[in-house]
């Protein structure tokens, strides 16, 4: 077994954060037919890099990016039970195949989940694969009553429903 380094990513591991996030959508079957979003989540990485908001955190094993996690400060409204309002959103915990069952990905969430307790937000959220969710209840994320929702923009309006202006 080689070197393994948990680190901070740089802009020269673009590719690979890009990369693995393809292997993300690969393994929960999503379709990932390269219509330039590979080259789009290169250049979003590489743009966010530096940015304080943002933890890129990698395994490296001997010069070779293996494993990844991302998670990023978003501001929320206040809550019952987030009353200081915002979140921390962990996302792309990945692992290439070849290199799964050995604590690559724990590895990068833990480094993720430290910047996160240093960021003054009081709640982490993600979105968990069946594959993924022991990982996350290890480290205190459980499964909420209320399931995320997504819609393609610009939403539908029902025919004949009406938006009320507020004249301002």
């Amino acid at each position: 077994m080689g070197s393994r380094i948990v680190r901070r990513a740089t802009a020269a591991d673009a590719e690979a954060l890009a990369d693995l996030r393809a292997e993300m959508f690969d393994d929960m079957g999503g379709a990932t037919a390269d219509d330039g979003w590979h080259e789009s989540a290169r250049e979003w990485f590489a743009r966010r890099m530096d940015d304080p908001a943002y933890c890129f955190a990698v395994v490296d094993l001997d010069g070779v990016v293996v494993s990844c996690a991302v998670g990023f400060r978003r501001d929320t409204i206040p809550s019952p039970g987030n009353p200081s309002g915002g979140d921390v959103h962990v996302n792309n915990v990945c692992t290439l195949p070849e290199h799964r069952g050995r604590g690559y990905a724990t590895a990068a969430l833990a480094e993720v989940m430290r910047w996160a307790g240093a960021t003054g937000v009081g709640r982490g959220e993600l979105m968990a694969t069946a594959a993924g969710r022991g990982l996350y209840e290890r480290v205190g994320f459980s499964v909420h009553a209320y399931p995320a929702m997504r819609a393609r923009l610009p939403v539908r309006v029902p025919e004949g429903a009406t938006v009320a202006n507020s004249g301002s």
